[in-house]
């Protein structure tokens, strides 16, 4: 299969990949890194669901 009709989580994934591997960081600042990212999207996520699903869109 061929990355063009990858999954676009796929994709981002190898991009990912070879962004840091062309920063030649080490592995603990790379996972520490992607664990903020992490957090910031599962924010992000929260406050996406919680507008959806906020008192107002009940009345």
């Amino acid at each position: 299969m061929s990355l063009e009709k990858a999954a676009p989580e796929v994709q981002l994934a190898v991009d990912l990949i070879y962004l840091l591997e062309s920063n030649d960081l080490g592995p603990e600042v790379v996972l520490a890194a992607l664990e903020i990212v992490k957090n910031d999207y599962e924010t992000k996520l929260s406050r996406k669901k919680h507008q959806t699903t906020s008192p107002l869109s009940n009345v």
